[in-house]
């Protein structure tokens, strides 16, 4: 597997971080449960990362050498890219390590996979996580991606061996919009552990954490354009200006971005400082408990904790935090985009709104909060909900494209 601007064991909702992150680690290490020997591959963004690192079931992730041991911004890493790959073929040539597939994450690692599968006469996998033309549909004016993204993405839609959609609208878009053969492209949602994932006492997960025995809506997420945060922030102080004297005033749990703790207090890394001035700017700050990214060791506790969970983003090609919260019980309040239509039922698993509007948004938490029967009915539905993304399934429906592409370079119909 190849991710190569964000590495698979990095905390999710710091940096580049998120669901992506998730998925990579997840599926590889489920297929690793079934036999696969998996090997992943990044690139080293930092002088104290190991260049190997054994994780699950014997995955290896290895970081190479490919630019300068930095965070760097995503566009400034294809031209890296020759780099990174000869790295990484020189590395299986000298542990004499053959694959039989390569399976890419990000647009970024599709053109590496491609270079690779050219040189290794193996077949592709591609799976793009986000697709730039719909980001530069629906995200703020201003936030438009680069055109070699573009470029780069459609030329891997027919170079692919097979493409990997994670909802059926964004097949629908690859196929009618970017002209890529139907044929190739096979929808597969992302899974969720529901182990790890399940229904708690709330009153005992709030206990746990330290939180008061309040109305909680939670946000978890990368401090990206994307994810919609001023939309939130703006639904927020709306919903405050609603309530009415005696109402109790509900608490935001703002899960991303880095905090440290020190002598001095909490310090935020740049990127959350600025989000935590615009709820100041607001007027919301003192109702936000900014708490920075969290370990996925105690996010179920979090999930569990909250009365909802909000996502207000403009695309999601999945969501993943939707599905967490719904395998912990938690209703949803999100944005009726992308892969949050099919993986968030209006009114079973949780509230579909409008993205974008900060009104509706505030409406609906309001209800939610408001309407204990629906909220109960909503949390029964968002369980069952999440049991249909089980990783199990999710593995075997993978191990189906990645069979069918070894065994025929001509791909027969996705089922």
């Amino acid at each position: 597997m190849i991710s190569v601007h964000t590495s698979p064991l990095a905390q999710p909702g710091s940096g580049e971080a998120g669901g992506m992150n998730v998925y990579i680690r997840e599926l590889s290490r489920n297929l690793a449960h079934r036999g696969v020997e998996v090997d992943i591959f990044t690139r080293r963004a930092d002088p104290e990362q190991p260049p190997v690192v054994e994780a699950d079931y014997g995955v290896r992730v290895f970081a190479l050498e490919a630019g300068p041991l930095a965070p760097i911004p995503k566009d400034q890493i294809f031209c890296h890219l020759p780099e990174f790959v000869t790295e990484l073929a020189f590395q299986i040539s000298r542990n004499g390590h053959p694959y039989e597939l390569i399976h890419a994450h990000y647009w970024l690692s599709g053109w590496a996979g491609y270079l690779l599968k050219r040189y290794w006469d193996i077949p592709l996998v591609q799976m793009f996580h986000t697709l730039g033309d719909l980001k530069n549909l629906l995200s703020p004016r201003g936030s438009i991606e680069p055109v070699l993204r573009l470029q780069v993405e459609r030329g891997l839609l027919r170079l692919a061996d097979a493409v990997i959609a994670a909802n059926p609208d964004e097949r629908e878009v690859m196929i009618w919009d970017l002209q890529a053969d139907p044929a190739k492209i096979c929808t597969v949602p992302p899974g969720v552990d529901l182990d790890h994932f399940r229904p708690a006492d709330r009153l005992a997960a709030r206990d746990q954490l330290g939180l008061p025995d309040r109305p909680l809506v939670l946000f978890v997420g990368r401090i990206d354009p994307v994810k919609g945060i001023d939309t939130l922030f703006e639904g927020w102080r709306r919903l405050l200006d609603s309530l009415e004297p005696g109402d109790t005033v509900p608490l935001l749990i703002f899960l991303g971005g880095r905090r440290t703790e020190s002598a001095a207090g909490p310090q935020f890394e740049p990127a959350l400082e600025r989000v935590i001035g615009e709820a100041r700017r607001l007027g919301i700050e003192g109702s936000i408990l900014f708490l920075g990214s969290q370990p996925r060791a105690i996010l179920p506790l979090f999930y569990n904790a909250a009365d909802l969970c909000v996502m207000p983003s403009r695309y999601e090609s999945f969501g993943l935090v939707a599905v967490e919260a719904m395998a912990c019980g938690t209703p949803v309040v999100a944005s009726r985009v992308g892969g949050l239509r099919f993986t968030v039922e209006d009114e079973v698993s949780g509230l579909l709104v409008p993205p974008d509007d900060p009104v509706a948004l505030a409406a609906a938490i309001r209800r939610a909060l408001a309407d204990h029967r629906l909220r109960t009915r909503m949390q029964v539905g968002a369980r069952q909900a999440a049991v249909r993304y089980s990783w199990h399934g999710v593995t075997n429906a993978v191990l189906q494209v990645y069979q069918q592409v070894a065994q025929r370079r001509e791909l027969l119909p996705c089922p």
